[in-house]
């Protein structure tokens, strides 16, 4: 704030000690009750007006006023160009583009215009004003927000007059705000993929990033640092070649762009159909396609353009093109090989079942993975598999159902596996005469697979001289994929009996 002007007597009185008396400015500050910056002051500025004190005594202190305080210089009438702020900021957004850039091509078009610090200055004063948080700068094409709505809608089934609650799934573009909205029923893993896949071709790309909350279907397990993503959801970031960034748990502002896309969803959209009653989701979902293509174009309050121009302007160019296919939804699981080391048949559909040796005992693998595996069952039989559920397939034909000639007692005198000192004697057990031998639960058993009695040609077993057992039926061996492969060779190993 400046100070505020002596009057013209006390001016008038400091010249005279000054120049009359010939006192020190430290004397007549202290005799005119007032600081000696200030005594020095008006001494320079009578200096630097020319005036002599035998000539200036005789003015009157209008004149000598308008000498002591020359009226300021007058500012430029030349008018310098002001940048357009909102271009300015929306121009940022795009990759590799810097205020120094734009500061260079403004004063290409205006060489007149203002410097580069106040061009920085201004343009950080202007967006100081969007709003009173640290915002983020979102680059073109780069992260894709997703979470769903805590509002849901209602839906009435006309068949039953059961009434169900649809979830909203949102997302946000980041540079541009370009949301997408749908219905689903659930926010289970099923309808969770399905939104991404639809929200994909929506937007006709992908970004590199995707930024979702910490729900179950998203996320597994939350961390800071190392979050565990769900296989599947992992499956489909590979497949769009996307990389998955959940939100920190308990920061929304992570994702704030998704907390507006859905509080602008539940105002334009939700709050605009409140009074409809639905019947079905499809008719749910044509009524948010219809709100949604006029909330994309509303323009914006504080920023020129709206969320469909700026989408056609900065990200739709930038964002990576979509996979020939899109992603076919499976879920992975945990299986554990059973007792008659098969997988179960309605668990896993496009494994093949495989026992190896691994030197010291029988193993079995699951696509050459250990014994415990996890495996993808997208409900699609594997190549060379019966299309059929309910039939068995080619790998398994050899494997008989678990409760299959289960036994009742005990027979002596073989075992399923190379005798070893300091094990005990597994024993095979069968029903009666006709029931094919099943072994004990620590060895592989003998149907499994053929492959067993070629590794096992060089052990010390031996075949009887008949070339059969006579405790296999002919009926089982001619019936056996397996055996009538290596009947010829004698090879098979429901054939042989071991001493």
């Amino acid at each position: 704030m400046p100070a505020v002007r002596l009057s013209m007597r006390k001016i008038r009185e400091v010249l005279r000690l000054k120049f009359d008396g010939g006192q020190t400015n430290r004397r007549i500050a202290r005799s005119c009750h007032i600081s000696r910056p200030t005594v020095a002051d008006y001494l320079l500025r009578f200096e630097e007006a020319g005036l002599k004190w035998s000539a200036a005594a005789a003015l009157d202190d209008t004149t000598l006023e308008r000498k002591l305080f020359a009226p300021a210089p007058a500012a430029s009438t030349t008018e310098r160009a002001v940048p357009d702020w909102g271009e300015v900021h929306r121009e940022l957004r795009r990759k590799g583009v810097t205020l120094t850039l734009l500061w260079h091509e403004y004063k290409a078009a205006h060489p007149e215009g203002y410097q580069y610090s106040w061009f920085c200055d201004q343009y950080r004063a202007w967006a100081a004003k969007l709003d009173v948080v640290m915002r983020q700068e979102h680059r073109a094409g780069e992260k894709l927000f997703v979470d769903y709505a805590g509002q849901s809608v209602e839906v009435v089934d006309q068949r039953t007059g059961e009434i169900r609650a649809a979830e909203i799934f949102v997302a946000v573009l980041g540079a541009s705000s370009y949301t997408y909205a749908e219905a689903t029923w659930t926010q289970q893993l099923p309808d969770w993929i399905g939104s991404h896949v639809r929200a994909f071709a929506f937007f006709g790309g992908t970004s590199k990033l995707l930024v979702p909350d910490n729900l179950r279907s998203g996320v597994s397990k939350a961390h800071r640092y190392e979050p565990d993503i769900n296989p599947t959801y992992a499956d489909l970031a590979g497949h769009y070649g996307v990389a998955v960034l959940p939100a920190r748990v308990r920061k929304p502002r992570d994702k704030a762009k998704a907390e507006v896309g859905v509080l602008l969803v539940e105002r334009w959209i939700l709050a605009a159909l409140r009074n409809r009653t639905f019947f079905s989701l499809a008719e749910l979902n044509r009524e948010i396609a219809r709100l949604l293509d006029r909330l994309n174009a509303r323009p914006f309050k504080k920023l020129p353009g709206s969320r469909q121009e700026l989408f056609g302007q900065i990200d739709r160019p930038a964002l990576r093109p979509l996979p020939a296919q899109p992603y076919e939804f499976a879920e992975w699981k945990k299986v554990r090989v059973n007792i008659d080391y098969c997988p179960s048949r309605s668990t896993v559909t496009t494994t093949r079942c495989r026992i190896s040796w691994s030197g010291r005992a029988w193993r079995p693998a699951l696509a050459n993975v250990p014994w415990s595996a996890s495996t993808r069952d997208n409900g699609s039989p594997a190549i060379g598999a019966p299309t059929s559920r309910d039939a068995t397939p080619r790998w398994l034909s050899t494997c008989p159902p678990p409760t299959a000639n289960m036994p009742s007692g005990r027979r002596n005198g073989s075992f399923a596996g190379p005798r070893r000192r300091g094990r005990p004697q597994p024993r095979w057990r069968r029903a009666s005469s006709n029931a094919a031998p099943i072994p004990s639960r620590a060895f592989a058993p003998a149907w499994a697979s053929c492959v067993w009695a070629r590794a096992l040609a060089k052990s010390v077993w031996r075949q009887p001289a008949g070339g059969h057992s006579d405790s296999v039926p002919a009926a089982t061996r001619a019936s056996s994929p397996s055996c009538a492969r290596d009947s010829t060779a004698g090879l098979c190993p429901s054939s042989r009996t071991w001493i």
